[in-house]
């Protein structure tokens, strides 16, 4: 029976969520996620991938490893709140950094934290960590911990902003980078690099040169009225001077940060701040490590991985392109080109020293992420031995292409469930994607449409404005115009999917997350094409959302302040009369993003209007649903209200939410 079937049998599927190559090339290291023996949690291991032999499995606790890292010789850093076996009553919940030995035997923990340790990297018997520390004097910090934890003290007193990120409320610890060597037995001469950082390294990206000597890392840098920009640094291993590499108003100098194999040379992203008529924009910028001076390269290329080619003289990127995420090579003095000619999208970018392949996480919409090498030479791809076994997709994807009424042409992935065809066609799903600067090009372990293809929908995915890999020209066209310009798209998409004889145009449906989520609210009060609208973490009052979000300056940027013409343009809240399509409202507790005041506000609207409607809440999840339970409970919430409104099939409530 097919995984995508029932959905317990999919939330039990294993998941490779990341590579790393070992030095000398023989070996790749993921980690993979799998479903816990509670069946209500899921918890990550390490496994070694030969590059010619089968995988098998590193480490094993109830705590899982994350963050894996190879020392020069071979050893493997990683991450990890397992206890300590060699510390009595060991129970930190707190992860700590380990050492796996190359020869085998017993991970060994190196070194610890108060407040965790976080991301590492190393050269030589360099190490350099990021961990949570407390403002104050560093040696009694854990004892402070302990003393506000017995006093039953959570406040924060914030003086500057934000306040919160993503799902997990800031401070009152600050992220420091701390220096230290590889020892015998545990780090040694450990040393605090940034004692005074502020929020300076808050989800900093960072690298150690080849010789260990310097650390490359993001620094934001903040300014008047909320406002901030991120400037990269360098920073000197052993004296801790810090100086400014890349620094440029009106832009960030982001991750992924990349150092090349000589160590003269640093490749990151720019990415210019936003305004009223300014819209996103990414680059791959690279600049000397000497002196600063940088440029940028491959203006249409969005990188959403970097690394460097073993003789330092070009850059291997994967970015968004046409619904696909190839890899392109990127030399310092010549235009890009592209290795990979499939469908898939890769990150996880391993180049081999011999420089004669790429390592690197394979995936696409029908095709769950797995291990596999790139001929730089050739462009020949070859499937790896995966941890993680790919499932068999239910059905076939397709193409679908239309033309907006500007001239543009607007592409999207069709999932087809097996058995659609003239004479028995398919109630159609559109599912918008979120962003809104972004595609559907790749595998989604959130947002499965081979689960809807399971239970007899195609499902179209398409790429409207404002969507990654078709020049700066299509984000262009939606900046500041998210809903008018971007239903338009969509409309002529869906036309020319329901023009198909093996789609039922009387049974459409329309589903969207975040953004996506805006787009669907927009599509309720603007058009009656639509059985039934699913909701997923979405906006609904634009002026009430971008001051409460985790990030307000960045929507404010395009929107203006409070008041400004475009919340009365293009807020959803105000078609609200106009609403007489059934929605399912689905929100967590915990989304920082889209705060649960959007869905609160939309549910009591709805409410209040009569509109047929019913509220999925998560108090414990954020702008995504990950906890296995409540992944089942959306699915089986959303195929149910689906069943009842484009089915036509009576409501019967599903029991994991009775």
């Amino acid at each position: 029976m097919s995984a995508f079937n029932d959905i317990r049998d999919y939330v039990a599927i294993p998941r490779v969520l990341s590579l790393k190559l070992s030095p000398d090339g023989s070996r790749l290291v993921s980690a993979v996620q799998s479903l816990n023996p509670d069946g209500r949690s899921y918890g990550t291991a390490l496994w070694a991938v030969p590059v010619d032999g089968e995988p098998y499995r590193l480490t094993r606790s109830a705590k899982g490893e994350t963050g894996a890292v190879f020392t020069d010789a071979g050893d493997l850093l990683f991450t990890s709140a397992r206890p300590d076996p060699t510390v009595k009553d060991s129970s930190d919940e707190t992860p700590a950094l380990w050492l796996l030995p190359r020869a085998g035997g017993e991970a060994r923990q190196v070194a610890s934290r108060p407040g965790g340790i976080a991301a590492v990297r190393t050269a030589g018997d360099v190490v350099v960590f990021a961990a949570d520390v407390l403002d104050g004097e560093e040696a009694a910090e854990e004892e402070r911990r302990k003393a506000r934890k017995d006093a039953g003290i959570s406040a924060i007193l914030h003086e500057g902003h934000p306040v919160r990120y993503w799902d997990h409320d800031l401070g009152p610890g600050r992220t420091r980078l701390f220096a230290a060597r590889l020892g015998d037995d545990r780090l040694e001469d450990v040393r605090d690099l940034t004692p005074e950082p502020d929020e300076a390294l808050r989800d900093a990206a960072f690298e150690l040169t080849p010789d260990g000597a310097t650390v490359v890392t993001t620094w934001k840098v903040y300014l008047p009225g909320g406002q901030h920009r991120v400037d990269l640094v360098a920073i000197d291993v052993a004296t801790g001077e810090r100086r400014t590499l890349f620094s440029q108003d009106g832009h960030d100098f982001i991750g992924p940060v990349a150092v090349s194999p000589d160590g003269t040379r640093v490749a990151c992203a720019r990415e210019r701040h936003t305004s009223w008529d300014v819209s996103e924009s990414f680059e791959l910028w690279i600049g000397d490590l000497a002196t600063g001076e940088g440029a940028a390269y491959a203006p249409d290329l969005f990188p959403s991985d970097v690394a460097w080619a073993p003789d330092s003289a070009s850059v291997y990127v994967a970015a968004d392109h046409q619904g696909r995420r190839p890899v392109f090579r990127v030399p310092l003095d010549g235009e890009p080109v592209r290795l990979t000619p499939d469908d898939a999208a890769y990150l996880g970018l391993c180049p081999s020293a011999d420089g004669r392949s790429v390592y690197a996480l394979r995936s696409a919409v029908d095709l769950a992420p797995g291990p596999a090498r790139i001929d730089v030479a050739g462009g020949e791809i070859v499937d790896l031995p995966s941890p993680a076994p790919r499932p068999q997709v239910p059905g076939t994807l397709t193409e679908v292409t239309a033309t907006a009424d500007d001239g543009t042409r607007i592409r999207g992935w069709l999932v087809l469930p097996d058995g659609a065809r003239a004479g028995d066609p398919a109630p159609l799903l559109l599912w918008i994607h979120g962003g809104p600067v972004s595609s559907w090009n790749d595998w989604q372990w959130r947002w499965q449409a081979w689960i809807m293809a399971e239970h007899g929908y195609a499902v179209l995915m398409p790429d409207p404005c404002l969507s990654t890999g078709y020049g700066q020209e299509m984000i262009d066209r939606g900046w500041g115009n998210w809903g008018p310009r971007t239903q338009a798209d969509l409309d002529v998409i869906v036309d020319a999917a329901l023009a198909r004889d093996d789609i039922d145009e009387t049974r459409v449906a329309a589903m969207g997350g975040s953004f996506g989520g805006y787009m669907a609210n927009w599509l309720a009060g603007h058009s009656d094409r639509y059985k039934a609208i699913v909701t997923h973490a979405s906006l609904w009052h634009l002026d009430q959302f971008a001051g409460t979000t985790d990030v307000p300056m960045y929507w404010q940027r395009e929107f203006g302040a409070p008041g400004s013409e475009r919340y009365d343009l293009l807020s959803p809240h105000l078609a609200l009369d106009a609403i007489t399509t059934p929605m399912l409202v689905i929100h967590g507790d915990k989304d920082y993003r889209v705060p649960i005041g959007e869905a609160l506000r939309l549910w009591w609207d709805l409410r209040r209007s009569e509109v047929d409607s019913k509220f999925l809440y998560f108090p414990d999840e954020n702008h995504w649903i990950l906890k296995p339970g409540n992944v089942v409970a959306w699915y089986e919430t959303v195929l149910a209200f689906l069943a009842q409104h484009v089915l036509g099939q009576e409501w019967k409530r599903p029991e994991s939410v009775a």
